[in-house]
């Protein structure tokens, strides 16, 4: 297999794993803000142990290094925000909200990165707008989960965006050591707060809960992002972007085999997802002319 195929198969991978992801939610009894605790702890737990045996440490200045944490705790608030939304909706709700994230990137990239503000990008990401408030208004027992993952999406967009502002000249594995870090250490000075003011029947996983943190500790978060970091390095971010808008399409297609969800989705769902389908390809089409114009 040639290398480009390689990384083709690759960025597949990462983004079949960004699908399965939603999941998890619903695989896993605990609430959403336990979940993400875990997840983090996990995930920066694996990824030290991987580190330790590749012989390689992260090295970063104090300032960077503090940088990346705050990165990785503004990660974990999203997450939270995203297995919310799914805890109060369904998966198919939680990733269609997910699919905003090109909305607030729309207004966070000129603001963080100095960009011009693109109104063809604003365009497109209203039809998507229209097709979340087609379902928020018709799907009344999803409207608290949409909520939610609207906060989510933004959340994530703005997490995308300061991300793109400090790689710049830094080393991936430093960046995602510390973000998982930065990660745990947030959610477990959250979780006392968190329990005190909202308490759980458990916090102690089950031992299928267990297996299921740990694949999504390992696969959905270590793995998956490696292998989007090695294709970054190879392929445009045009490619990788687009791939990337099949997320929400894997997402919903997973959540309809393994949980059935079609029955619980009406016209109007569908009709919104379509609205937000035809924006994401739509600010696709836009970047490819963009980046064959340069």
């Amino acid at each position: 297999m040639s290398n480009k195929k390689l990384d083709y198969l690759k960025l597949h991978i990462s983004v079949l794993l960004s699908g399965f992801t939603g999941l998890f939610a619903k695989l896993i009894s605990l609430n959403e803000v336990v979940i993400v605790w875990y997840r983090m702890l996990f995930a920066f737990l694996i990824f030290a142990v991987m580190l330790i045996f590749m012989k390689k440490k992260p090295v970063e200045n104090l300032k960077d290094a503090l940088r990346f944490l705050g990165l990785g705790a503004l990660l974990a608030l999203h997450l939270m925000f995203f297995f919310g939304s799914i805890k109060y909706s369904n998966i198919s709700v939680g990733v269609v909200c997910y699919s905003l994230v090109g909305f607030f990137t729309v207004f966070f990239e000129p603001l963080f990165k100095k960009t011009k503000f693109s109104f063809t990008e604003l365009l497109y990401s209203l039809i998507a707008v229209a097709g979340i408030w087609l379902i928020f208004s018709f799907d009344v027992s999803f409207r608290l989960g949409i909520v939610i993952g609207v906060i989510s999406a933004a959340l994530f967009a703005l997490y995308t965006v300061l991300n793109k502002v400090a790689e710049v000249g830094k080393s991936s594995r430093s960046m995602l050591f510390y973000e998982l870090l930065g990660g745990a250490l947030f959610m477990s000075a959250l979780i006392p707060v968190y329990l005190h003011f909202s308490p759980v029947g458990t916090i102690i996983p089950t031992a299928v809960d267990f297996l299921w943190l740990f694949v999504l500790a390992f696969f959905c978060t270590v793995l998956l992002y490696l292998l989007y970091i090695a294709v970054l390095k190879t392929l445009s971010a045009f490619t990788v972007s687009l791939a990337g808008n099949l997320e929400p399409v894997y997402g919903i297609l997973f959540a309809m085999l393994f949980f059935n969800e079609a029955h619980e989705l009406s016209l109007s769902f569908y009709t919104g997802l379509t609205l937000i389908l035809l924006s994401v390809f739509g600010q696709s089409f836009v970047k490819n002319k963009q980046t064959k114009s340069i």
